[in-house]
């Protein structure tokens, strides 16, 4: 598998995605600035999709949620930034069918082949008006990929999209791509956060929903910021067959590949999210082997992650390894800290039960380049999980306490 990191193509990456973006004035003027896009394929597509756990839910996904229950297949999303469109009532749900019905009408396409995304402030009613007039000049191409992903940036730093190639058993060859944003409120079983994954691979409801679930779990699931989860959130995977052949046709070894691709994306995109966590300076990697299960070694990994002990400890540089063990004591998995060894970096810490001398300038130097990362083997089995987290800095409390002022 041949992965492209750099590819600016991004969602538009597999043959026959378009995408495109403009600014409308939901989100205030800056360079570059886009916080208005659609994504479209120019066939239909197969779609699967996660959304928030939160039983707060925002308008958006309700609509989407109901079209994709339905089983039609789709041609895209259309999305914004700057406003969540999140309780907001009627308006709120008739502002979202109203995004759908306008962009339908300007792609050529049928509302009800269109989902839609919204992210940002909570509570506000949309801007109907704004939304309108961005939408009567909204274009999609094949080179838009990196404008659409810019506008659904809300307290992002960088643009995250990811591509990967991947060789099926037939000789042809696939592709993945996708686009996400997030920055805070972010915390495993999915966050303040939108993804959208495109391929070009046949792929059948009940094999793109499978695919899309591993891959969710392994990644998106697998990244917290701050502990708070949102009413937006969305992982959404569109494929399109353009590439050819039939989805039922793809062998069991296709499929693993195909799930090692959208995973390989995903996994790109969630360590670009947490690495962007609003004020962070470090991204930090927590890696679990040696759990009775996957789902322990999940559940520890991100209990450690998202310690906000831990956290400040990293942006300190501060080897307090304790932190990581009392993290471990509270995630709820079978866990023995008499067989446990801990490692900041190179540096061994903690080892069965007892403290390790160590260098402390060492441990401390491992904790202060831009990625971090520590490894606890629980020796308890042989399931593995890695997790994704940023350091706590005060740039996070000065972000947040202006967030709608």
């Amino acid at each position: 598998m041949n992965s492209v990191s750099d590819d600016q193509a991004g969602v538009c990456a597999p043959l026959g995605f378009l995408a495109g973006a403009v600014y409308c004035g939901l989100q205030l003027p800056a360079p570059d600035q886009r916080d208005l896009g659609a994504l479209l394929s120019e066939r239909p597509c197969t779609a699967a999709a996660r959304f928030t756990t939160n039983r707060v839910v925002a308008a958006p996904v309700i609509l989407s949620r109901r079209r994709l229950a339905t089983g039609v297949p789709l041609r895209g999303v259309v999305f914004n930034a700057g406003n969540a469109n999140a309780c907001t009532g009627p308006e709120g749900l008739a502002a979202a069918e109203e995004m759908t019905r306008l962009a339908a009408a300007r792609l050529g396409v049928a509302p009800g082949e269109l989902l839609v995304a919204s992210t940002g402030v909570i509570g506000v009613p949309l801007d109907m008006a704004k939304v309108r007039a961005g939408l009567a000049t909204l274009t999609v191409s094949r080179d838009g990929g990196l404008e659409a992903a810019r506008a659904i940036l809300t307290t992002d730093l960088v643009v995250k999209q990811a591509v990967t190639r991947v060789p099926l058993a037939d000789g042809r060859a696939v592709t993945i791509g996708g686009m996400a944003k997030g920055s805070g409120m972010i915390h495993p079983d999915l966050a303040t956060m939108l993804a959208f994954l495109t391929t070009d691979a046949p792929l059948d409801r009940a094999q793109a929903d499978v695919l899309l679930g591993a891959a969710v779990d392994r990644s998106f699931n697998m990244i917290t910021v701050d502990g708070d989860t949102s009413t937006n959130d969305m992982v959404l995977l569109l494929a399109n067959g353009a590439a050819g052949g039939a989805a039922e046709r793809l062998t069991r070894d296709d499929l693993a590949r195909l799930q090692e691709g959208i995973e390989a994306v995903c996994v790109r995109l969630a360590r670009a999210i947490a690495a962007d966590g609003e004020g962070a300076t470090r991204l930090i990697e927590v890696q679990v082997r040696g759990a009775c299960a996957e789902r322990d070694a999940r559940r520890a990994a991100r209990t450690v992650a998202g310690s906000n002990l831990l956290k400040a400890a990293v942006y300190g540089a501060d080897p307090n390894w304790g932190r990581i063990l009392a993290a471990l004591g509270r995630a709820g998995v079978p866990f023995d800290p008499d067989r446990t060894d801990i490692a900041i970096g190179p540096v061994l810490v903690y080892s069965r039960g007892r403290p390790v001398a160590f260098d402390r300038a060492a441990a401390s130097a491992a904790l202060q380049p831009p990625e971090v990362r520590i490894a606890i083997d629980l020796h308890l089995g042989h399931a593995t999980a890695t997790a994704w987290g940023c350091d706590l800095t005060e740039r996070y409390v000065a972000i947040n306490s202006e967030y709608t002022t």
